[in-house]
């Protein structure tokens, strides 16, 4: 069965899609979402902040590796975005402070992607199709005219638009494209997101042309208790360790490998470049109490992950004094000696204000209030930095930097903006998701 044309072809109902598609029919578009999931929302369901850097300047120094042209567009686009949520008489709270750099809202999301749903399913000509997925673009001599989709149904059904966008959240979902772009132990990271952002954006977008990056740019994450399973997305933030920048991280090897201080997200990314990819985490009961006890960001309830990693059966301990670091568990496989020098070492140079290596990008004080706990962390994946290629109005691009006609993608599926660093992954989502609507809607006016 084949349809009749529609402005935008939204693939993906996440923060970027339905900002897009909601967007569209606002300004008089026309809209088909496919969503392959039974509801929308996508990982953005689970969160609750729309935050990033507070200027280019700041942005452009935490992630000094990403497209500056995207990053200009993502910093104008934010505020604008935020109003926009705002309009739809969707509760967004002031801003506050987030991450020692950034700045955000705290956003009913929930509200927010019932608004947008409304939307669209209350606009005349458009449509919201859910528990249905892409099979393949359709490309024609003007570039990409729309997709075959198979319906909840089975039924198999060709939308003809004059653009479509990809929003399927990236590939962090798909262990071997995360083994092909991350590295041979990213197959193995526990997905702290929802399980439908496999990768098909990706893959749809190369079928047309359209280029991958980049290579090595890793992923959004944060460190979680090794080997243990949530099936729960909404107990995920109870087994991620965000004070981790507070601590100690030593690897196999008994050695730390990077200056902690730089975020429990960046963290999360050196580990997975280490031995097995997994380390303990040692920090005393200052930082139990000063930092995970208390709130990550204003407004949101702590809760003690250590006991609840503990309680989960996560290789986890608490000692009385740092001589006890000399009998781990053999069946750990960390060398306790290793392990109680280097912590000696840490608060000796903490002490004496010496340089660390590696650095401490912060004052740091000695883990001298005990109790001490350790629990063994593993990086754990929400979505993935390297995506397709795109420019500053969401235009796909092929690899010499030129855009697929027809072809747009945004939120997870988009790469460029990140390199190794993050300022905030629904902001983007939602700029970009917007600015494709933008350019969906010039390009139809043009077609018309």
């Amino acid at each position: 069965m084949t349809e009749g044309n529609v402005d935008l072809l939204v693939l993906g109902g996440g923060m970027a899609g339905m900002a897009a598609a909601a967007r569209t029919v606002q300004e008089g578009g026309s809209v088909i979402l496919v969503e392959k999931g039974d509801a929308v929302g996508g990982s953005a369901t689970y969160a609750e902040f729309v935050w990033t850097a507070p200027d280019v300047e700041t942005l452009r120094e935490r992630n000094p590796n990403g497209d500056p042209e995207l990053a200009e567009a993502f910093i104008a686009g934010f505020d604008p975005a935020v109003q926009w949520v705002r309009d739809l008489d969707v509760e967004v709270r002031p801003a506050v402070e987030l991450l020692n750099f950034g700045r955000g809202h705290q956003t009913d999301l929930s509200n927010l992607f019932l608004t947008e749903r409304r939307m669209i399913e209350g606009s005349e000509g458009s449509e919201l199709l859910l528990g249905a997925e892409p099979t393949r673009l359709l490309i024609g001599e003007d570039g990409v005219e729309g997709a075959e989709v198979r319906l909840a149904s089975g039924e198999t059904r060709e939308i003809r638009a004059t653009t479509t966008l990809l929003a399927m959240g990236g590939f962090a979902g798909n262990p071997e494209l995360r083994k092909r772009h991350l590295g041979e132990e990213a197959a193995s990271m526990p997905l702290r997101a929802n399980p439908h952002s496999a990768g098909r954006g990706l893959e749809l977008a190369e079928s047309a042309g359209a280029a991958f990056g980049k290579e090595n740019a890793a992923f959004y994450g944060h460190l979680w208790a090794t080997g243990v399973a949530v099936t729960d997305p909404f107990e995920f933030a109870n087994m991620t360790f965000y004070h981790s920048e507070h601590g100690v991280l030593l690897n196999l090897e008994g050695e730390r490998f990077l200056d902690e201080t730089v975020g429990d997200q960046l963290n999360a990314i050196a580990l997975l470049d280490q031995p097995e990819a997994r380390c303990l985490l040692v920090y005393d009961e200052f930082v139990h109490r000063e930092w995970m006890m208390k709130p990550y960001v204003k407004g949101v309830e702590p809760t003690d992950k250590f006991e609840a990693a503990y309680k989960a059966g996560a290789r986890s301990a608490i000692a009385h004094d740092l001589d006890e670091f000399r009998e781990l568990p053999e069946e750990w496989g960390y060398p306790s000696e290793k392990i109680h020098a280097a912590l000696l070492e840490f608060n000796r140079l903490a002490a004496a204000g010496d340089r660390f290596d590696p650095p401490r990008s912060v004052d740091a004080r000695p883990l001298g209030e005990p109790p001490y706990y350790v629990v063994e962390v593993e990086p754990a994946i929400t979505f993935t930095f390297g995506g397709i290629l795109i420019d500053p109005e969401a235009r796909a691009l092929d690899a010499a930097g030129e855009p697929v006609a027809g072809l747009l993608a945004a939120g997870g599926d988009a790469g460029g903006l990140y390199n190794r660093a993050y300022a905030g992954g629904l902001a983007a989502a939602l700029v970009f998701g917007l600015q494709a609507a933008e350019t969906a809607l010039a390009r139809a006016r043009t077609a018309a």
